[in-house]
């Protein structure tokens, strides 16, 4: 069943969302599909803006669920098609979201399932475990991994993030893979 997710605003500080009772946002690098992600746990086409130039999201979008949770989509780190100086900013957006924002459960820290964790992957994942801050590890695009390599990318993708393979959510958006499961973990936490 799709979460029932509709747009309510976008900031650059978190102090300018509406407070919430529970939240849980989703960050990666830019261009692994947290716009297309999100699309796909509420089966819509356009809730979120899908681009395939790298560094669309540039502000924290918000996003509400009807038992009063809400779902935030932060810009991506990495590789953007910004100037140097917008981007910049966004690693402060970034942080301070992530350590000030109240009501926030988890951090769904979205990597690219066909290419693994990146440099800034693994950074991100350390600075939200020195943060202490709750994070769950979601592998996208997992169409596009060979079923005959999956096995062995899954293994290798844990690795690297220095998880267990079931640690992971593996998921694929264009094919609807994982979606359910991931749509009752948001439930569960947003609505326990």
């Amino acid at each position: 069943m799709p979460l029932q997710i509709r747009f309510v605003t976008s900031a650059k500080r978190h102090s300018d969302l509406p407070p919430t009772p529970c939240e849980v946002a989703f960050v990666g690098r830019s261009n692994v599909g947290k716009s297309s992600l999100i699309n796909a746990l509420a089966n819509q086409r356009q809730l979120a803006r899908v681009s395939n130039t790298p560094g669309r999201t540039q502000l924290i979008n918000l996003f509400t669920l009807p038992g009063g949770g809400t779902l935030v989509d932060l810009p991506g780190y990495g590789y953007a098609k910004v100037p140097g100086r917008e981007r910049a900013t966004w690693q402060a957006m970034i942080e301070g979201y992530l350590l000030e924002r109240e009501g926030l459960e988890v951090v769904f820290v979205l990597v690219d399932g066909e290419i693994g964790p990146t440099k800034l992957d693994v950074q991100m994942l350390n600075w939200l475990s020195a943060s202490v801050v709750p994070h769950t590890i979601v592998a996208t695009k997992l169409d596009k991994v060979r079923s005959s390599k999956r096995d062995t990318r899954k293994r290798d993708l844990a690795a690297g993030c220095g998880l267990e393979i079931g640690d992971i959510i593996w998921v694929s958006a264009s094919k609807g893979t994982g979606i359910e499961q991931l749509q009752k973990h948001i439930e569960s936490l947003l609505n326990p």
